[in-house]
């Protein structure tokens, strides 16, 4: 990680980046994108070459002028095949990733996509082997391994801190449904979404379990749950109504590599919480606890230290002493949802330059695609699913 120290861009190359999709991920990526550069001192430049959306060319064009895209897109293997270009940032629904990533790679273009790397374990298969055949870089996006507190986390399990891990806890709540009105969006069907709660947000608690212990998922035996199996197919007609047909609360224990035991639990119709994403790990040694919501705070609870000084301390993870340097401000001034973007695309566009290993790669979003099938698996048949 690398802070803004020098402004000199002589003899840097320049990775030239096409960008699909333009909603909610697409405003985080080009966010990331702009600012990458100004706010690091990164071995590279970055060309914002062009955005690609299936919209009207006037609205693509005003958010191509809005976050400094060169050009605009309406067709994505267009965008693929062009020889300007080369990283393609996939910021689109799951089910839209596989073609996307593949005519990507098939132009031999480096790729970064959002999570969860698809939809299905197969698919998601195919993408990791396509990417590795062709010898490209991949990053699955994962962007909370990118705040300088979860990042710290890890650091505190790789020296030993915890300690043998007896169990990790982790939860992912948000309400953002709970009102049986809200009317039918994508994230409802299967077909597009892959599944509700689960891939949606408790995949980012799974990797985050990885990520942090550095163990691997065993045994899992899940339980998944629609509460509310029908909502308005829209707001202006709420008395037609459309089929849920995925999870609205996933949960599932877990048995890990190494013995531990995990407890999980997503659900987007927890009243009150807006995105409650927690992780806990317990240990011989000591404890853990991050909260994205504090995110620029880890708890850290040291065992090993006299009794009387026992007890969860509160560490502000903002310092250049910390992951990517604390974030891109002075100590103390915190980073929020859209700084974890950045550190992401610095730290990614780095490892493309300096032709080192990056993670979360192609093979981590894998390595999650396999806890969530074995969820889905357990949650039909009913019983424990061995990985």
């Amino acid at each position: 990680m690398y802070k803004k120290e020098t402004t000199s861009g002589a003899n840097k190359p320049t990775i030239r980046v096409g960008l699909i999709g333009h909603q909610f991920m697409g405003l985080a990526h080009s966010n990331a994108f702009r600012n990458a550069s100004i706010w690091y001192d990164m071995p590279c430049t970055i060309e914002m070459a062009a955005v690609c959306a299936k919209d009207s060319e006037e609205n693509l064009q005003a958010f191509a002028d809005k976050f400094g895209w060169q050009s605009i897109e309406t067709d994505y293997n267009k965008l693929c095949a062009r020889d300007d270009i080369d990283l393609i940032s996939v910021a689109t629904p799951g089910f839209l990733h596989k073609p996307m990533v593949l005519a990507a790679v098939q132009h031999g273009k480096h790729v970064l996509c959002e999570k969860p790397l698809a939809n299905t374990l197969d698919d998601a298969v195919e993408m990791a082997r396509a990417a590795e055949k062709k010898g490209i870089r991949h990053c699955c996006g994962y962007s909370y391994r990118s705040t300088p507190s979860q990042a710290l986390a890890k650091q505190l399990v790789d020296e030993g801190k915890i300690g043998r891990i007896f169990h990790v806890h982790a939860r992912y709540a948000q309400d953002w449904i709970v009102d049986p009105d809200f009317a039918m969006v994508w994230r409802f069907d299967k077909k597009l979404a892959g599944s509700g709660s689960l891939g949606d947000i408790c995949a980012h608690s799974i990797d985050a379990a990885r990520f942090i212990t550095g163990m691997e998922f065993k045994e899992i035996v899940g339980h998944l749950k629609t509460m509310v199996p029908e909502r308005p197919l829209n707001a202006e007609n709420p008395e037609k109504k459309g089929t849920v047909t995925v999870d609205d609360v996933a949960q599932f224990l877990c048995i890990f590599d190494n013995g531990a035991t995990g407890c999980f639990e997503a659900t987007r119709l927890a009243t009150g919480r807006k995105n409650n994403n927690c992780i806990e790990i317990n240990g011989d040694k000591g404890s853990l606890y991050w909260d994205f919501e504090d995110q620029n705070y880890l708890y850290f609870y040291d065992r090993t230290a006299p009794t009387q000084q026992q007890g969860f301390a509160r560490i502000n993870a903002t310092d250049t002493v910390h992951p990517y340097s604390g974030g891109p401000w002075p100590v103390g001034h915190g980073i929020g949802y859209a700084d974890c973007f950045v550190i992401e695309v610095v730290n990614f566009l780095t490892a493309i330059t300096e032709g080192k290993a990056y993670h979360p790669d192609f093979h981590d979003g894998v390595a999650v695609q396999k806890v969530l099938d074995a969820v889905e698996q357990s949650a039909t048949k009913k019983k424990w699913i061995t990985l």
